[in-house]
């Protein structure tokens, strides 16, 4: 049973040897040292620690994620460090990150001005081949502009936020998208020997973060949205009701390559469900000048090519 610990941590017993075991307060999970067992908290809700609602499963294993990790080393860009396409993906968690599964009335009133295209014949003087002063007639495109003012009402389903401050939401739109057809209700057991982390970002931060994802989601709708060939001075007020958020258990794969002596790990994110990976690949600063010198140098050779063939006329 939980019971007592310090900042947060609760004491737990092992159901299998029966050892005491201690759950940081960051996390939902925590293994036995003395017989290897999983042991999953239930922590009581708290207005920013909220009980999960839904899980997402691991599907792609430790092994496949590894392999996923290699291919994602090797194919760097020709500018990363040939350290790293070497590196061996060492360490790495599984980790059920948390994340709200937002969902949102927006209603917003747009502007615009609204270009239709169309075409006309004009006729134009030119000189020809022969030196004479010719009148010819061409086809050319005039864009129409008008105002357009309206209302957009949408709803947003499956806007996913991080609830994680280990993880961006920048990251987590890099792996996704998540099939939350696979969705399950959450228990205790689904965790069982995995990382489960505790949600560290407030409620208020994790809305601010869904409205702003909402909002740029509306701006492109609207973009799409609007009539005629082109737009510009495109502007809206939105407001959102009807909210709600759920906290979801997301299965992500973490991966801290170090690949030289002082040099800082490279951090890789691979989605449990999908295998989608997303990082940071550094950049080998003797290659990148290496490449702006051949530039220099074949420009060179350019320049001379065309200076020696203007001078040998």
């Amino acid at each position: 049973m939980p019971g007592n610990a310090t900042d947060g941590a609760l004491a737990i017993d092992c159901r299998t040897c029966g050892a005491g075991i201690v759950v940081p307060p960051d996390l939902r999970t925590a293994e036995c040292p003395y017989c290897g067992s999983p042991a999953v908290v239930a922590r009581p809700p708290a207005p920013d620690r909220p009980a999960p609602a839904f899980v997402l499963g691991f599907v792609v294993d430790r092994e496949r994620a590894v392999r996923i990790a290699q291919r994602w080393l090797r194919t760097r860009g020709a500018f990363a460090p040939s350290a790293l396409k070497r590196a061996a993906p060492t360490q790495v968690r599984g980790v059920y990150v948390p994340a709200y599964l937002y969902g949102a009335a927006v209603c917003s009133d747009f502007a615009a001005e609204i270009g239709e295209d169309y075409t006309e014949t004009e006729t134009y003087t030119t000189t020809d081949a022969q030196g004479r002063t010719v009148r010819r007639t061409r086809t050319v495109t005039k864009t129409e502009w008008r105002p357009l003012a309206g209302r957009h009402e949408r709803w947003l389903a499956d806007v996913i936020v991080t609830a994680s401050r280990g993880v961006t939401n920048a990251e987590l739109e890099e792996v996704e998208p998540f099939d939350l057809r696979a969705l399950r209700r959450y228990t205790p057991a689904a965790l069982a020997g995995w990382i489960a982390e505790e949600p560290s970002r407030t409620r208020e931060e994790c809305r601010r973060l869904a409205h702003e994802e909402c909002l740029a989601a509306i701006g492109g709708e609207l973009a799409a949205f609007l009539p005629g060939d082109h737009h510009r001075e495109l502007s809206f007020q939105a407001t959102v009701a009807d909210e709600i958020a759920d906290l979801v258990l997301l299965p992500l794969w973490i991966f801290a390559v170090r690949y030289a002596p002082g040099a800082p790990p490279v951090r890789l994110l691979i989605n449990g469900q999908t295998g989608e990976a997303a990082g940071r690949a550094p950049r080998s600063p003797l290659k990148i000048a290496g490449a702006a010198g051949i530039a220099l140098v074949l420009a060179g050779l350019l320049a001379l090519l065309v200076l020696l063939a203007v001078s040998g006329r």
